[in-house]
């Protein structure tokens, strides 16, 4: 794999905040990608792909906006992304730096 699939960033639209992900391997030998500031998660759902999943809920909170789950690989398509917390929903781009 290549060093730019180890680490992400959604840049909001909005206001332009940028959260940073790092890819993680978990302890059971699964891979997601944690965000550096909170332990929030974007983790391979079998049904929905590459997802931002509220265990708790057992819900998306966070998904790609134009790529299905069957055209994904093995790490987050870049791309647009949104969210939805509550009554609040947000867009994002999803990208893969070239540099840090």
């Amino acid at each position: 794999m290549c060093i730019c699939c180890q680490y992400f960033e959604l840049r909001r639209r909005i206001d332009d905040l940028i959260y940073q992900f790092d890819r993680v391997e978990k302890p059971d030998g699964t891979i997601g990608y944690k965000r550096r500031d909170q332990e929030l998660w974007i983790n391979w759902h079998e049904k929905y792909g590459w997802v931002a999943w509220d265990g708790e809920s057992e819900t998306v909170a966070g998904r790609s906006w134009y790529s299905m789950p069957e055209e994904q690989s093995e790490f987050p398509p870049e791309g647009i992304w949104v969210s939805l917390k509550n009554d609040k929903s947000y867009v994002y781009d999803l990208i893969y730096p070239v540099s840090e």
